[in-house]
């Protein structure tokens, strides 16, 4: 089955008539080919999927008649924000979609000590839109209709603000005293930090630590950080979540 899921930054209503962004436009006639009349569901992140069908108007507008709502009830039960330490380019992007994907609420991109990636403000302005183009194209594919928040880098020594007081807060440390599968939730919360390419350094895990964050091991392994957190999502949704 072809998808035909496409987020836009609009309003929507049952029985509205819209007309489409030029991004939306695009990836539903020239990717995925839909002509007038041609069924398809938008979403806008409010927990909804609107049915709708293309109304065409011309080569360089496309509308779309809303036709009906559902509420789209597949968010996990477990609110996972996940702490990433900044990877470079395409290592990024796969965190940030599989993440998506296996249902984290929230991610924090936080620039620590041994981050290679540096990032002058309008560098940053692009990744960051970027960044948050590919989560929502995340939530496309997989269904999601709730779109997950990805905030703006921070210095790790910031991070106390980006986070709510409440939830477990777990860092992924091949030196942690407490195994992943040993560890036990007292609230449906966690947060998740997960170290760039180079690791946490010590003063990197001296300022977790005062922040409220225990060492988790996966195990006897060393993971890259592009595996790393994914593997500890999927294993706090299989004991916690909806997995």
């Amino acid at each position: 089955m072809r998808l035909t899921r496409c987020h836009v930054d609009l309003p929507l209503a049952a029985g509205a008539r819209i007309r489409l962004p030029d991004d939306a436009a695009n990836h539903l006639t020239r990717v995925l080919r839909l002509r007038d009349g041609d069924a398809c569901v938008l979403f806008n992140g409010d927990g909804h999927d609107y049915q709708a069908r293309l109304a065409m108007s011309g080569k360089r507008e496309a509308f779309a008649e809303v036709q009906d709502t559902a509420v789209v009830d597949n968010e996990s039960p477990l609110r996972i924000t996940l702490v990433q330490g900044i990877a470079r380019g395409e290592k990024m992007d796969l965190i940030l979609q599989k993440a998506t994907e296996l249902g984290v609420a929230a991610i924090v991109p936080v620039d620590a000590e041994r981050t290679e990636v540096k990032l002058d403000a309008q560098r940053l302005e692009k990744r960051l839109a970027h960044w948050r183009s590919v989560v929502v194209s995340a939530c496309e594919q997989s269904g999601r209709a709730t779109v997950p928040a990805v905030s703006a880098p921070l210095p790790l020594h910031r991070l106390a603000e980006a986070l709510d007081a409440g939830g477990a807060r777990f860092t992924l440390d091949p030196q942690g005293q407490q195994s992943l599968s040993a560890a036990a939730l007292e609230t449906g919360g966690v947060v998740l930090a997960v170290g760039p390419e180079g690791g946490w350094s010590p003063r990197d895990r001296e300022q977790l630590a005062r922040c409220g964050f225990t060492g988790l091991r996966l195990g006897p392994r060393i993971l890259r950080t592009e595996t790393a957190g994914l593997a500890a999502i999927s294993v706090l949704q299989a004991r916690f979540g909806d997995f």
